[in-house]
């Protein structure tokens, strides 16, 4: 189209090219004509413009119409060769086409031959599935025949168990008969004896009875186990607790002179090995001589316990003994397991259970937080009437639930607040802490003045319950909730709360009353007050979680500024070790171990080590190869930079590492995630690097050694978990950890007390010194480290012994304060 156009223009320009030639040849004979003088002047010169005029303008269109010409086809050029591009492309593409006909033609052939052998197949599935149900029947006979030999395997066991018994019970009858012997030979002497022989008759009667039906019961059992099976079971049940019954009704004086013997023997050999003392060690003596009943109960009761546990027990023999039961009140910020964000939840679930279980009652009060593990408390309820209390001038309604937690009766308070200031998704760390915790505080006393209780103890725990101490002596003794007296715990005085003074002033506290030097200000800023502080001042008992840390935190280097403050009320401030759970923390019931074992089974220590290398894709060629496990908080306070270091230290010694922990400080995080990438194919060494309760079991289990390297450690519990699962502790002398590790080489501490290795700095330098002493022992004295181990998984680190002291200081306030008000 564009073509005809041209063509059809290049005409009309050819046109005006000869119409312009035509006039051009008129104005030729018109300048003859003039120069002939035969036409006209002006009319010569009116033409000649007329012509001049016309050429101009059509010479002017001509031009133009010829550059738009020249564009056109420049462009009609361009488009030609595109055309014939694509033109070539389809040429190509035709090509492509009668290939890809070709293919399907093929491929057509192909699918053909593919369902020709699609229809075999489905002859070959029928048979399948005719082979699969023969073979699931097949597969279900022989879980029925596996089942019925386990079962049989089992009651064999159990048969052969009560054969064992029978024969302990014929033996006791040989005894018996014995004994019926010898008195036959006094029988006519005295009416008594004549007696006590027909009573030995019928027990020697009763037990052939038992005997004789057992072994009924056995030989039925053998010929028919799936019908007798109960039957025998409850028999054998029967005659564990006749026997039991027996022992327990038998008077001291009947007891065999061996029983007493062994008792001798025992508590003498405790002496001799510096467990006991002379003294306790004589009075242990005097009450066998008397036939004691109490400690001839304490050895039946202990009998399946370990050494450290049975010493324990006999121990408390020797404290003086109390009908009176005490009141215990615990107000806390955390309670494991249901809200735990450090020591402080194991603290108060574990001294509360073991003050309950002397006969105390104890009570606990918690914020209902909404991140709570609810699941553990499943008969939570609201009770109906709101408990009302003070804050920022006006009273605020608390709804209150309670429920049971670890078996103790637990408070949750849930205040209505317009600040929801438990509904955060977390326990701590909010910018109004102060307000949040203080608020809980006074609730928790008006919760106990509402209910009409009368507590002997409030116990509360680091900053975040310290306003209770001063809330109780100022609000609330006038108001008549006072009977108690207040033990107050600081568990790391790293964290005081501090706050400006103004503040106080929202639960109702005096602020110009208590900011003062010789009460609540603050050491530091007499325009703030410390919470912590507070509680030492105004607390009858003051106590923190180990003795070393108590000693340390009474030096400016160590105090944070509270140095001064404990000194001054030093009479009152005492360190206690905290215990640990020894039942969540059993290596003989841990559901987490792949096997379970005891000190007396150590073996099983390599099946779980290996379960552990296994998981995390580590070596296992080598049993025999050293491990070494850290599991922490990546936290300057742990010794950071001598965790990276034992790592690295570790491997060039031969060793395997493991580390289980995460950090909250961002940088450290980084750089050990870094850390985990450049090890994450190394078989020496795994960096987990987050919290797993259920693989720290385990890696306490597998583990040989387990480092503590902290800068600073009020209590530490990591080293009592290891030491209960037979992993010698490397630790530095700080804190909790100085007053439960003491060291194999140091010949200043009674050889039964030495349980681990230690150093003294936090430097690289003093840390290499314990760890290459521990890996020497290790790799080159066999039977020492077994021994080692064995010791370590009886010291008794249950909360039985501290719970003992805090009962002791309890008494000892609670009877001050009615000795003064008896004066009074």
């Amino acid at each position: 189209m564009k073509l005809a156009e041209t063509d059809a223009r290049l005409k009309v320009a050819a046109q005006e090219k000869i119409h312009v030639e035509l006039l051009e040849d008129q104005l030729e004979k018109m300048r003859n004509e003039l120069s002939g003088g035969s036409v006209n002047e002006e009319h010569i010169q009116e033409m000649a413009n007329i012509v001049s005029s016309a050429q101009l303008d059509l010479v002017n269109s001509f031009s133009q119409e010829l550059d738009l010409l020249r564009a056109e086809n420049m462009s009609l050029k361009d488009e030609l060769k595109v055309l014939k591009a694509e033109l070539s492309n389809i040429k190509e593409t035709d090509q492509r086409l009668q290939m890809l006909e070709e293919d399907r033609s093929s491929m057509e052939s192909s699918l053909k031959k593919l369902e020709y052998k699609l229809v075999a197949s489905h002859d070959d599935v029928s048979k399948i599935s005719s082979l699969k149900s023969e073979y699931k029947t097949l597969y279900e006979k022989v879980e029925d025949l596996q089942k019925l030999l386990d079962k049989a395997t089992k009651q064999a066991d159990q048969a052969i168990l009560v054969l064992q018994q029978n024969q302990e019970l014929r033996k006791k009858v040989d005894r018996l008969e014995e004994s019926l012997g010898e008195a036959d030979a006094y029988r006519l002497s005295s009416e008594k004896m004549q007696h006590y022989n027909e009573l030995m008759q019928q027990k020697m009667k009763l037990l052939d009875e038992r005997l004789q039906r057992s072994d009924e019961e056995i030989h039925s059992y053998v010929q028919s186990y799936q019908d007798s099976m109960k039957e025998f079971q409850d028999t054998l049940n029967t005659l564990k607790q006749e026997s039991k019954k027996r022992a327990e009704d038998e008077p001291m004086n009947d007891k065999p002179r061996e029983f007493w013997s062994r008792l001798l023997l025992l508590i003498d050999g405790w002496s001799l090995e510096k467990k006991i003392s002379v003294d306790e060690a004589k009075l242990f003596r005097e009450m066998i001589r008397n036939r004691d009943e109490s400690i001839c109960s304490a050895y039946m009761l202990s009998k399946q316990k370990n050494e450290g546990e049975i010493i324990a027990t006999f121990l408390k023999l020797t404290s003086p003994t109390t009908s009176e039961k005490l009141h215990v009140i615990h107000i806390a910020a955390e309670m494991a397991p249901v809200a735990k964000v450090g020591g402080l939840g194991d603290v108060v679930s574990g001294l509360g259970k073991a003050l309950q279980k002397n006969g105390h009652l104890v009570e606990i009060i918690l914020p209902k937080y909404d991140c709570m593990n609810y699941e553990l408390i499943p008969d939570l309820k609201a009770l109906d009437v709101p408990i009302e209390s003070y804050f920022d001038g006006r009273l605020f309604k608390n709804k209150v639930w309670v429920g049971t937690v670890e078996g103790l009766p637990v408070y949750f308070i849930e205040p209505h607040h317009p600040g929801k200031f438990f509904w955060r998704g977390q326990f701590y760390g909010e910018q109004d802490d102060f307000k949040r915790f203080s608020f809980f505080s006074r609730a928790a006393l008006e919760l106990l003045l509402q209910a009409g209780k009368k507590p002997d103890i409030i116990h509360c725990h680091d900053w975040q319950t310290s306003f209770v101490a001063p809330l109780y002596w100022d609000l609330y003794v006038p108001k008549g909730l006072n009977s108690a007296r207040i033990c107050f715990t600081c568990h790391n005085f790293e964290y005081q709360g501090s706050a400006p003074a103004s503040e106080l002033a929202s639960c109702g506290l005096d602020v110009y009353h208590l900011n003062r030097p010789d009460r609540m200000q603050d050491n530091s800023a007499n325009d703030r007050v410390n919470p912590v502080k507070g509680a030492i001042v105004f607390s009858n008992i003051v106590t923190t979680v180990s003795p070393s840390y108590a000693q340390e935190v009474q030096t400016a280097e160590a105090g944070r500024g509270l140095h001064a403050t404990l000194n001054s009320h030093s009479k009152k401030f005492v360190g206690i070790l905290n215990g640990i759970d020894t039942d969540a923390w059993n290596p003989a019931t841990d559901p987490f171990l792949k096997v379970q074992y005891n000190w007396n089974d150590i073996e099983a220590k390599a099946d779980n080590k290996q379960a552990l290398r296994r998981r995390l894709g580590m070596s296992s060629s080598n049993t025999k190869l050293p491990l070494i496990a850290c599991i922490t908080r990546l936290v300057p306070q742990k010794g950071v930079h001598l965790i990276r270091h034992a790592l690295y230290r570790t491997l060039e010694l031969g060793g395997q590492f493991v580390l289980l922990g995460s950090s909250p400080v961002p940088q450290i995080q980084r750089e050990f995630e870094d850390i985990a990438n450049n090890f994450k194919t190394h078989e020496d060494a795994r960096l987990i690097l987050k919290y797993d309760e259920a693989l720290s079991h385990l890696i306490y289990a597998a583990s040989d050694m387990l480092i503590i390297p902290s800068i600073f450690e009020p209590c530490g519990l990591t080293q009592m978990i290891a030491m209960r699962y037979g992993s010698i502790p490397i630790a530095r002398k700080t804190g909790g950890l100085n007053d439960s590790v003491f060291d194999v080489d140091d010949d200043a501490v009674p050889v039964q007390y030495r349980n681990g290795f230690t150093f003294l700095k936090a430097d690289e330098k003093a840390f290499n010194n314990a760890l290459e002493r521990a890996l020497h022992h290790y790799n080159n004295y066999g039977d020492d480290w077994k021994q080692l181990v064995q010791k370590v998984m009886n010291i008794d680190f249950s909360w039985e012994s501290s719970a003992s002291l805090y009962e002791e200081l309890y008494q000892k306030s609670v009877s001050r304060a009615r000795r003064s008000a008896n004066q009074n």
